[in-house]
């Protein structure tokens, strides 16, 4: 008789990356998700967005403040802190404009702040994430393709962050798509990207924002445009599983852009 052959029951885990996101976003879980590579599994941890309601409706424009209130202890201290209590590789922050607002000094800050809650596990964000794929991607000239919901002011602070750094930002701006998750598509995405971007002519482009909707799009437009396409939650996954020491697994990703062919600096 042959010993039967238990079903798949996702303990056999080889990576955990976990991820706090906004309380009514699923958009960062569902496509790390989607990036990951069988059996890395995603562990979220969600903190109130002042600027989201249930169902993950925004307005048209989310207010700075909560945007600044995301950030500030204890709440998202305390989602880091149950998070690193958990037998992960690595903890990534799915929010993008708190960045945006803090700065690179600020975003400095806050790192070394949270890391007082990690239990010694690499913790990354969104933005310098993207930074560590511009670079190692060789890439100087970005356009950064910023989620409807962001104003001007928030989208120029972006544009600030990533000069900062040493970048030229030859294009950035909200994309003129509806404000609202469920209305944005990828073909609609695709088509602002060809016809809005494009022409800018950057070595990559960033979207933005971990709540658009925009990893299904990243090959063809790549294929199509010739640049590097990167997006807030495939730079998360790919830096966070860098930093959890699981390269091997980063590499397996075949489907999601150049970036899963180089490894940060």
């Amino acid at each position: 008789m042959t010993e039967p052959t238990p079903a798949p029951d996702g303990w056999g885990a080889r990576a955990r990356i976990g991820v706090v996101v906004p309380h009514a976003d699923v958009g960062p879980e569902s496509e790390l998700q989607a990036l990951a590579p069988r059996d890395v599994v995603v562990h979220g941890s969600r903190v109130h967005f002042g600027a989201m309601r249930a169902g993950g409706e925004m307005d048209p424009k989310i207010p700075h403040a909560p945007v600044r209130a995301f950030v500030e202890p204890p709440h998202v201290d305390t989602a880091v802190e149950l998070l690193a209590a958990a037998p992960l590789d690595a903890i990534a922050l799915g929010f993008t404009s708190s960045a945006y607002v803090l700065g690179p000094a600020g975003e400095k800050e806050l790192y070394n702040r949270l890391r007082g809650y990690t239990r010694g596990l690499p913790i990354t964000g969104t933005t310098k994430a993207a930074v560590a794929g511009f670079d190692a991607l060789g890439a100087r000239r970005v356009a950064i393709v910023n989620p409807p919901w962001f104003d001007d002011e928030l989208s120029g602070l972006g544009a600030d962050y990533f000069a900062e750094f040493g970048f030229e930002v030859v294009q950035h701006g909200p994309c003129g798509l509806p404000s609202n998750q469920k209305l944005i598509t990828p073909e609609a995405l695709t088509d602002w990207i060809r016809t809005t971007v494009a022409e800018a002519e950057p070595d990559a482009v960033l979207v933005a924002g971990n709540g658009i909707r925009a990893v299904g799009v990243i090959d063809e437009l790549e294929r199509d445009c010739g640049f590097a396409v990167l997006t807030a939650n495939q730079v998360l996954l790919w830096h966070a599983l860098h930093l959890a020491d699981a390269a091997h697994l980063a590499s397996e990703i075949t489907s999601y852009g150049r970036l899963f062919t180089v490894s940060p600096s």
